[in-house]
């Protein structure tokens, strides 16, 4: 194999081995079983019960997964038996890996049972490596959940050594030493791929390590020399976080958990203004803000607010938490305390200094903007919409709702006038549908004369048409294509008109429908 290339990062893998059985036991309903008492959980595989996990107690007497209930009773008549439920299993997982981000933002989930963390620059704040390890896996061991940990230069070697190794930290450059020992399931690898290297004399990591590289991929595939090479320590694959990265964020750390509302509020309100200073450092402002609640049992809460042009407001953005926590269904509970909150602004965009006006105030002060970030505080982005222009040809989608603080688009060149002075190519009121009308043209395929609209009669005094519009022939392959008129009647009034189908190539009596009216 090739020399180890040096990695600068490091990742703390956590392994859950027994988490299924753990997550019951934890529950209130098992707080009268005996302790140690071996659980089982089961599902129903082609009719007959099986097991899908065994607690530690049940894993020592040698009850491993597959086997059939009855048998595993055959064997412990007192066993205990609950349901298997892997949708709770991931759900428990998934507040686990949100608990991780006090350590660090970086947190991937590491399916079975296992998270990721990159811990790249964090140890440091924690006393060291293995002082933050010992502080992670202590925390998780408190709640009754068994916890295997190991830190290393890759993703896969710290996963390699949390559940097959007894190493717990590598040192950097030192994964291809402390993984060769391992089984050369620690790569995982399928079941079919690890039957055929012991089959072939192949059972540790070293035994791969010391082979050349082609005649392994040439037999095994070349999967097999990627997950060795990032085992070992030579390649790292990053990890994909759970939640993006932001552009800026702010903590503050109590040595004694807060729980007053006042208390609280004074936290949030000292951090938006640490990250207005960042913020304003940075030439930007805030489309977005988060605040999040760690309290001292584990449990996360987040809050975002998000606006309609970047601001670094801070009592503007203040204002928009206190609403979005007024709003919330199930409101703020602190428990025990929070021991750590934190700010965070998932998303920024360049935000000039603005020169105030002459009367003190800013540009930004705009009172509509304010309502809009207000109600989307109260009521949450997907009830405030508003219209937005759509990359199309066609008028009946011209316009679309989105989210009012949703970027603004570029508007469509049809919608504006041609010329300065001129009317508009399109109405400001459209129907939808269009509504039918009866008309009478001088030619199959000419303007019409005069038309009757809601039982009314409108003769046209002036013609201007048509514009042609073809549909989209991806969405309705068998739509007409549409002639439209702007005419005007005797008494001056505007309408948008069009003729569905081309005479005597679509159809012989095409139709006509009002679609507008012009102000």
């Amino acid at each position: 194999m090739t020399a180890h290339l040096s990695s600068p990062r490091r990742y703390l893998a956590l392994w859950f081995p027994f988490l299924p059985a753990d997550r019951v036991l934890r529950t209130p309903a098992r707080h009268g079983d005996a302790p140690g008492e071996p659980l089982v959980l089961v599902h129903s595989v082609k009719g007959a019960l099986r097991l899908a996990a065994a607690s530690r107690e049940a894993s020592a007497l040698g009850l491993t997964p597959g086997l059939t209930l009855a048998d595993a009773r055959a064997r412990i008549p007192g066993l205990v038996a609950a349901d298997h439920d892997p949708e709770a299993d991931a759900a428990l997982l998934g507040r686990m890996a949100e608990a991780c981000d006090r350590w660090t933002p970086l947190v991937a989930l590491d399916p079975p049972h296992g998270l990721i963390l990159d811990v790249t620059g964090c140890a440091h704040l924690f006393g060291g490596e293995a002082p933050l390890r010992r502080r992670i896996a202590g925390r998780f061991r408190q709640s009754r959940l068994a916890t295997r940990a190991a830190i290393a230069g890759t993703p896969d070697a710290a996963r390699a050594l949390a559940r097959f190794g007894r190493v717990p930290i590598a040192p950097p450059g030192g994964e291809d030493e402390a993984v060769r020992p391992l089984p050369v399931a620690a790569l995982g690898l399928g079941e079919d791929v690890r039957r055929a290297l012991s089959l072939a004399g192949l059972r540790r990591i070293a035994d791969l390590a010391d082979r050349p590289s082609r005649p392994l991929a040439a037999r095994f595939g070349e999967d097999l020399l990627t997950r060795l090479r990032r085992t070992l320590g030579e390649e790292d694959r990053r990890i994909t976080p759970l939640r993006p990265q932001s552009a800026c964020r702010v903590e503050q750390i109590f040595a004694e958990p807060i729980a007053h509302i006042d208390a609280i509020e004074g936290a949030i309100r000292t951090l938006l203004g640490r990250v207005a200073e960042l913020l304003e450092a940075a030439g930007q402002g805030g489309r977005a803000f988060e605040a999040s609640f760690f309290r001292t049992d584990g449990a996360v809460r987040r809050v975002g607010v998000a606006t309609g042009r970047p601001t670094r407001d801070a009592a503007a953005v203040l204002r928009l938490l206190q609403e979005r926590i007024d709003a919330l269904a199930d409101p703020l509970d602190p428990g025990f305390g929070f021991d750590l909150i934190r700010l965070a602004v998932p998303v920024a965009e360049p935000l000039a200094q603005l020169q105030p006006r002459f009367d003190g105030e800013t540009p930004e002060d705009d009172a509509v903007s304010d309502l809009v970030d207000r109600l989307v505080a109260r009521f949450g982005a997907s009830r405030v919409l508003r219209f937005s222009a759509a990359d199309t040809h066609d008028p009946t989608r011209a316009s679309r709702l989105v989210p009012a603080t949703s970027p603004v688009a570029a508007t469509s060149a049809a919608s504006s006038p041609e010329e300065p002075g001129e009317p508009p190519l399109r109405p400001l009121r459209m129907f939808d549908p269009p509504q039918p009308i009866e008309t009478l043209a001088e030619t199959p395929d000419g303007p019409p004369l005069r038309f009757r609209w809601r039982r009314v009669l409108h003769r046209v005094a002036r013609a201007e048409g048509p514009e042609r519009i073809a549909p989209e022939w991806w969405r309705e392959p068998d739509a007409p294509t549409r002639d439209y008129y702007r005419v005007e009647d005797a008494e001056g009034r505007r309408f948008w008109v069009f003729r569905a189908g081309l005479y005597e190539r679509e159809t012989d009596r095409p139709r006509w429908y009002l679609h507008g009216l012009f102000a």
